[in-house]
């Protein structure tokens, strides 16, 4: 005789826990896989110290600024930027460290969010399938532990996704659907998107759809408004130093394809498809994270991409899997599933790009080999680590041998720094590669950044022709000494690095209309009425530009 299974009051077999079923056992396992590839790969990029150098200024209570006293969004995530300083309170561990285990732990809950969410949408047994390209390619390994915003895209967008899926809390979908912009702006391209398949999917009522576009929008709307009154612009300072509004498809085109062959990303996402389309589900749900890839990936590349390989294509990348991050394995599926896993495998194993360790001034980097090279650690993430680069070792010894306001330039042609004088009171600096600069000297000491990321002259100036993508902006350091500075040559008497001519020509600039609106708009104290100014002048603001040449700008 046989024992019966008990029964229930609905008289239904009682559902599975969680851990007996393999689909979670094989979620967790590729998780832990993910982790600890990600980890193996764990540093911080120079500008991911550039985001942490905002954040010790907010620590200090000085502000969310980059320089003491200038009013700049030397950051593209806000919400990034608030989080590190939340977190940056908790005592003990380096704030490098902190932002590098939240990135992965943000990159690691997007994963989860995104396969569970695909394993909802298919409501049976599952298998990591899209997942595995996201293990596989070293992009996704070495941006999740950089100090950027990566893994807390990847959380965003993962989820949103899930909310979807899951189909309840309309309300707190749309907040989250709204946090996008505040993640990265270009990533309100899918919060459009997706506030639109929540509509589609839930069907409400005309009030009811208005009141979730007012909760969505209530956080963004906010945080614009402090943008445009605190920092007088309408879109973060970085936007502007990269020119993120101008077009240019062809170097976008090869950006593209810098991702896309190296690993033979045209074999394995084909082969995903095919089963996403053999396993078919909700239209809605899979059609709604391909339009919003398309999106993004279209953006990116009209903008003309960016100099780290692949960083900014992987937003658009993730989303295109969210569908195919699980899917069913059956008959129909074994082998195109099989054949993404043999990819993963070789894609993990061997599959570089050509240039690791090389660092080009106007293409494309692997920012990850290039930094590890450079200063000799195999993972570089402290400030500190990055002393083993020349110069900045040079630039931390030239501040630390500083003992009164100057301001500080550079060489390159004789490879030395010169002291000029000044009648502001502090020292500024005038440095390459600023994101370790400005974390190893003092608060106090002002970063000219000739890049124009944090710097509010610099993001305004003219674009280099055919300059480096994301960093085609240099203002040189002749406007920071006739800006900061009160002679035309440095201590000794001696004319360097720049002609009184160069200097006299900036010093001239900076009186113009343009250049004094724009420095009035962050240095000035910050008043009521200063917000309001800043508030009603943000648009006509965020057009000024001026030649990067001084001798040109001077014509105002």
């Amino acid at each position: 005789m046989t024992t019966a299974a008990p029964a229930t009051t609905t008289g239904v077999a009682p559902a599975k826990p969680w851990f007996r079923h393999p689909t979670s056992w094989l979620i967790a396992a590729t998780l832990i896989v993910y982790a600890y590839l990600a980890w193996r790969r764990r540093w911080m990029s120079d500008d991911g110290l550039l985001v942490l150098r905002t954040v010790r200024q907010i620590l200090a209570g000085h502000g969310p600024v980059f320089n003491i006293g200038e009013r700049v969004e030397a950051s593209t995530s806000p919400l990034w930027t608030w989080l590190l300083a939340g977190i940056g309170t908790i005592p003990g561990p380096a704030l490098e460290w902190l932002s590098v285990v939240t990135g992965l732990v943000c990159a690691v809950a997007g994963l989860f969010f995104a396969m569970d969410g695909a394993r909802r949408l298919y409501g049976g047994p599952v298998v990591p399938a899209g997942a595995l390209i996201v293990c596989a390619l070293p992009p996704f390994r070495d941006f999740a532990t950089s100090g950027l915003e990566t893994g807390l895209a990847m959380l965003w967008l993962g989820l949103t996704w899930w909310l979807l899926v899951r189909g309840k809390a309309a309300k707190t979908t749309a907040f989250v659907i709204g946090l996008g912009v505040l993640v990265r702006p270009d990533l309100a391209l899918f919060s459009i998107v997706a506030f639109a398949a929540l509509v589609l999917l839930r069907r409400p009522s005309l009030r009811a759809g208005f009141g979730w576009l007012g909760v969505g929008l209530a956080l963004p709307v906010a945080y614009q408004v402090f943008r445009m009154g605190y920092y007088g612009l309408l879109v973060p300072n970085t936007a502007l130093a990269k020119e993120a509004g101008e077009a240019n498809w062809p170097r976008g085109f090869a950006y593209l394809l810098d991702l896309i062959d190296p690993y033979y990303l045209w074999l394995s996402l084909p082969l995903l498809a095919v089963a996403a389309y053999l396993s078919r589900k909700s239209r809605i749900l899979t059609l709604a994270p391909v339009a919003g890839a398309v999106l993004l990936a279209a953006y990116v590349v009209r903008v003309g991409g960016d100099f780290m390989h692949g960083r900014m294509l992987l937003p658009a990348l993730f989303t295109l899997l969210l569908p195919v991050m699980a899917l069913p394995w059956t008959r129909r599926t074994f082998a195109l599933l099989a054949g993404v896993a043999v990819w993963s495998v070789a894609a993990a194993g061997w599959l570089r790009v050509p240039y690791e360790n090389l660092h080009s001034a106007v293409g494309v980097t692997d920012e990850r080999a290039y930094w590890s090279w450079a200063t000799g650690n195999a993972h570089p993430v402290l400030a500190a680590d990055f002393m083993g680069e020349p110069v900045m070792r040079a630039a931390v010894a030239a501040t630390d041998a500083t003992h009164s306001p100057a301001v500080l330039v550079y060489s390159y042609g004789e490879k030395r720094w010169y002291t000029f004088p000044t009648d502001r009171p502090y020292v500024t600096l005038a440095a390459d590669s600023m994101g370790a600069i400005s974390n190893l000297v003092p608060l106090d000491v002002r970063i000219h950044d000739g890049y124009g990321l944090a710097g509010d002259l610099g993001s305004h100036s003219t674009s280099i022709p055919g300059g480096r993508p994301g960093h085609s902006k240099w203002l040189t350091a002749a406007w920071e000494i006739a800006d900061a500075g009160r002679g035309d040559v440095a201590v000794d008497g001696q004319v360097h690095v720049y002609p009184p001519s160069e200097i006299e020509a900036a010093r001239q600039a900076l009186r113009c209309q343009g250049e004094q609106d724009v420095l009035t708009s962050t240095r000035s104290p910050l008043t009521f009425g200063r917000f309001v100014d800043n508030f009603a002048g943000s648009v006509s603001r965020t057009g000024i530009r001026f030649d990067r040449d001084p001798r040109a700008a001077a014509a105002c």
